[in-house]
């Protein structure tokens, strides 16, 4: 488990300064992979569909993921209910190159996530704080997100939630090595993540924008406040010109601290996803509060 673990979590550092995007077929995944995204997630319907037709929202048809997985080169994500590990065998047995354990779809269990350490494809989780990070590491989790709220293209809580993270983890370098076992009770979190923090000032996985990320300026702006890369959602496939918005997105992250190639990037990309202020949402429609 130990030596899988860390190979998974070193498959994860690869991602690292790059952009994963949702698909919802192969041809959009097609287009993903030109635009030069470093990997896909495959959904039947993206998270501004899922708010918008509600329902149970479920793992994706097993038919549709091994036609994104035959349309691609680059890693295929897929994700699962929080709780669901049936769902989470049934892609490690499509050979899926990651699972997500999501907030977006519908939540299988209303306790417990699943124990990742039990499988051998590495898992990705979101988080609001440090110590959601830290239960999710604790359980076997091989890279981060941040919990922004999907399919709203308003980047507002992807920004609080990495900014969350960057002060706890900036609090617990500057404890007293005596004061962490206290300060882990407080945040729910385990003993030895919490001193790997404090010794290493950083998480020990990568960490990536998610939620609301709709125009090259959201991206660089994550990646500025310290992300390890980014994923982007609907914003990509509800504007009027997906492949060049796509594009532009990547080559943002590559560039994210130069503005005048940003100012360039930005320019002509045609119509925006219509974005949701999250403000004016109602508590229900919201997914980032999801997972415990």
């Amino acid at each position: 488990m130990n030596n899988r673990y860390e190979l998974n979590k070193n498959l994860a550092q690869m991602l690292k300064g790059g952009v994963i995007m949702d698909v919802t077929d192969a041809e959009q995944a097609g287009i993903a992979e030109a635009a030069g995204a470093c990997a896909v997630m495959a959904l039947e319907r993206v998270p501004a569909d899922i708010r918008k037709f509600g329902g149970i929202a479920r793992m994706s048809d097993p038919k549709l993921i091994k036609e994104i997985q035959a349309a691609v080169s680059i890693p295929v994500m897929a994700k699962v209910r929080i709780g669901h590990f049936v769902e989470a065998q049934i892609l490690e047995a499509l050979e899926i190159d990651y699972v997500d354990e999501s907030e977006v779809l519908t939540p299988a269990d209303d306790k417990l996530h699943i124990n990742k350490k039990d499988f051998s494809v590495p898992f990705v989780c979101g988080a609001k704080n440090l110590g959601e990070a830290l239960r999710r590491i604790g359980e076997g989790a091989s890279m981060i997100r941040t919990k922004g709220e999907p399919g709203t293209g308003d980047v507002v809580e992807a920004v609080k939630h990495m900014r969350a993270m960057t002060s706890a983890i900036n609090t617990v370098a500057s404890m007293g090595r005596e004061e962490l076992m206290n300060f882990a009770k407080e945040i729910s979190a385990p003993y030895d993540l919490v001193v790997y923090v404090h010794e290493n000032k950083s998480l020990p996985v990568v960490n990536f924008a998610a939620g609301g990320i709709a125009t090259p300026a959201d991206a660089a702006m994550m990646m500025q406040l310290g992300c390890d890369g980014v994923f982007v959602g609907s914003g990509i496939f509800k504007s009027g010109d997906p492949a060049r918005r796509a594009q532009a997105i990547v080559k943002a992250v590559t560039n994210y601290n130069d503005p005048k190639m940003l100012a360039e990037l930005s320019e002509d990309l045609g119509e925006p996803m219509v974005g949701i202020n999250i403000s004016t949402m109602p508590e229900e429609d919201r997914m980032a509060g999801r997972g415990w």
